[in-house]
């Protein structure tokens, strides 16, 4: 079982301005809760019990809110708001946090390296931490990927979607290594953001990885890109070059992907979410069917 998980959560959220001047991306809220604490809740849900954020300038609000608020609770306890309470369970959770910062931005590479002394030798996952994975199936994704790296010693297992060719450009990309069976695959090689006349296949990384330790290693012997950024995808095709076995498992058509890094995406996950709302989703669709006409 693996017991550990690492949140990159130190960007800046430039694409979001001016919204996330003060508000780290992270914490913007997803019908009631903020993006991040569905991440955690989905770590927690395949039994990580250590997670590490590697924060940056202005996150102070996710360590706060993973906090136990002891006297809100008391405040709430004795005001008998136990429906309120209630919202507070994730503060509960069997999982102990830790944190740390990226003190420049050098690039997701470098990121996932302030987690050396929290890792160690141990497998790991990676979850970005504006994205949100919302999945229908019985075995979401996260837990897919626990199954396909527990079948093989000494490999990788990275998240994956089916993107439209024209979006290619736009994302690390898989070249498979053989026939695709079952959402699962091979990987033979990763290519950042290809054109679409040079993309070896439609399968995007969908911010979800699983590592061995020696991840660190290979980021450590990995040069800096564009714009003297360390990036994960060169560490990862470094490991694959010495060969170690990397393995796609992909979305399903009951799972989603939203990124919170950007407007439109987040416009949609809102919408989503609220209207998932137990309490209130039913009232804000008939609102919009009463403002549109439908």
């Amino acid at each position: 079982m693996i017991k550990k998980a690492v949140i990159p959560a130190a960007g800046l959220g430039t694409r979001m301005l001016p919204l996330t001047k003060t508000q780290p991306k992270e914490m913007l809220p997803l019908g009631r809760k903020p993006c991040i604490q569905y991440i955690v809740e989905e770590l927690a849900g395949v039994g990580v019990k250590q997670i590490l954020f590697i924060t940056g300038y202005k996150k102070r609000s996710i360590e706060d809110h993973f906090d136990k608020d002891n006297e809100l609770n008391r405040l709430l306890s004795m005001s008998g708001q136990k429906d309120l309470l209630d919202e507070l369970k994730f503060e509960d959770m069997d999982v102990t946090f830790f944190y740390t910062r990226q003190s420049i931005p050098a690039g997701l590479g470098h990121a996932v390296n302030c987690a050396r002394d929290f890792v160690g030798d141990d497998p790991f996952i990676i979850a970005l931490g504006d994205s949100i994975i919302r999945s229908d199936e019985n075995k979401i994704l996260l837990q897919r990927m626990i199954e396909q790296f527990e079948k093989h010693e000494n490999c990788f297992v990275i998240g994956t979607r089916r993107v439209p060719i024209e979006a290619v450009h736009r994302y690390g990309i898989i070249c498979p290594d053989g026939e695709e069976k079952d959402g699962i695959v091979g990987i033979k090689d990763l290519v950042e953001k290809p054109s679409p006349q040079n993309a070896p296949s439609t399968l995007a990384i969908a911010a979800r990885y699983i590592m061995p330790g020696k991840l660190f290693d290979a980021i450590s012997r990995t040069s800096p890109g564009v714009g003297g950024e360390i990036q994960l995808t060169d560490a990862i095709r470094l490991l694959l070059r010495e060969g170690t076995k990397g393995y796609s498992v992909s979305l399903t058509d009951r799972e989603k992907r939203y990124d919170i890094g950007n407007i439109e995406s987040y416009y949609e996950a809102f919408v989503d979410f609220a209207l998932s709302d137990e309490k209130y989703g039913y009232r804000l669709k008939q609102y919009i069917i009463k403002k549109f006409n439908l």
